[in-house]
């Protein structure tokens, strides 16, 4: 049962890393070293697998943390993101079932693992002082979630689809959802993107992940217990050393 979590301070100088986006003079080797290091993953290589086991799998990429994690973060900061506490309405959007399972390189699953996870809304928007979006925020949407991964490291969300939203003038970013994953020896800061949107093959980010294919959410089959009209999606993340 995924249940709510104390705040943790970080001291991440975030805001320092996510202005080192392209065209800002910052060069590539510098951003990405930047969030290698927030992400706690490394880039090494691989440990030649015992005779009959399997390979280990391949870390989760990090990705930068974004200039819009939350200042002011919600009193209600469950796993429901399409209902705010204390109001009637549900968030306006698609609504997406998004679930997956945090393991280690070896498939063994991180129990109790910590997961922040925010997004813009369906507008594209986030709720952030910060985001200069024109388009209106939703007061209904949650927007930021802090759970925890059950026995078998599973974890699941419900929430809305995100919106596409200008990050330059001519630089699109794609929907994507961002984690701040917590385990037992391992941080990862990442962003998810979903599989069959356009905007992926142009996006920087994306674009520039030595493993993008292990950063896109795949669509499932919904198990009927969802509403029909909604989505499901799965994405898997695997933490350098758990």
């Amino acid at each position: 049962m995924l249940r709510l979590t104390p705040q943790i301070q970080d001291s991440q100088p975030h805001f320092e890393v996510e202005v080192a986006l392209p065209g800002t003079g910052i060069s590539r080797r510098r951003m990405m070293t930047v969030s290698a290091a927030i992400a706690g993953t490394g880039l090494a290589g691989g440990i030649a697998p015992a005779f009959g086991q399997q390979p280990p799998a391949r870390s989760t990429n990090g990705q930068i943390l974004g200039p819009f994690y939350p200042v002011r973060q919600p009193i209600d900061q469950d796993a429901d993101l399409t209902i705010v506490a204390g109001k009637d309405a549900r968030a306006i959007g698609q609504i997406i079932y998004l679930s997956g399972r945090v393991t280690n390189a070896r498939g063994e699953p991180i129990v109790d693992a910590e997961l922040d996870i925010w997004q813009a809304n369906a507008a594209g928007r986030y709720d952030h002082p910060a985001d200069r979006n024109p388009e209106p925020v939703d007061l209904n949407f949650q927007g930021f979630a802090r759970i925890r991964t059950g026995p078998d490291g599973s974890y699941r969300i419900k929430t809305v689809k995100p919106g596409a939203y200008p990050a330059t003038r001519d630089w699109m970013r794609p929907p994507h959802i961002h984690f701040d994953v917590k385990g037992r020896a391992s941080r990862l800061v990442t962003q998810m993107y979903f599989e069959g949107e356009a905007l992926n093959d142009k996006d920087k980010l994306l674009q520039d992940s030595s493993r993008k294919e292990g950063l896109i959410a795949r669509w499932g089959a919904s198990s009927g217990a969802q509403e029909s009209s909604s989505l499901v999606a799965v994405w898997n993340i695997v933490l350098a050393a758990g």
